[in-house]
């Protein structure tokens, strides 16, 4: 799946705990120029994730998996940090954005967009 499904922003809006969310993005590339085209989108939404107070905290290449099932590689990883679910829901809104979208939507094969809650203990 590409597009985010019906209802997806609302339901993460209903279960906002607060605070940041760091959004988990795996990421396959269509074959023939996938990258390129991903790489449009980054570029063509740069303003716009600056006005949201966007950060990107991690991005990866993705390698082969230790541990998944068969076909569960990942091209990308990406973890991507807004100060609150809302930026993200405006972000998403934003004409700016939405005239960029397509770029994403014609470089993807396949993606999880999965926001993340940060735990308040982690056991050493």
């Amino acid at each position: 799946m590409i597009e985010l499904q019906d209802g997806a922003v609302e339901t993460m809006l209903a279960e906002d705990p607060g605070g940041p969310v760091v959004m988990l993005n795996l990421l396959r590339f269509r074959p023939d120029g996938g990258r390129e085209s991903y790489q449009r989108y980054v570029d063509a939404i740069a303003g716009v994730v600056a006005r949201h107070g966007v950060q990107i905290t991690y991005l990866g290449e993705g390698g082969r998996p230790l541990a998944a099932e068969q076909g569960q590689a990942w091209d990308m990883v990406a973890l991507v940090r807004y100060p609150s679910r809302e930026h993200f829901a405006a972000m998403i809104s934003d004409p700016e954005y939405r005239q960029a979208e397509h770029f994403r939507t014609e470089a993807l094969v396949e993606a999880v967009l999965q926001p993340t809650v940060p735990l308040t203990e982690v056991a050493a």
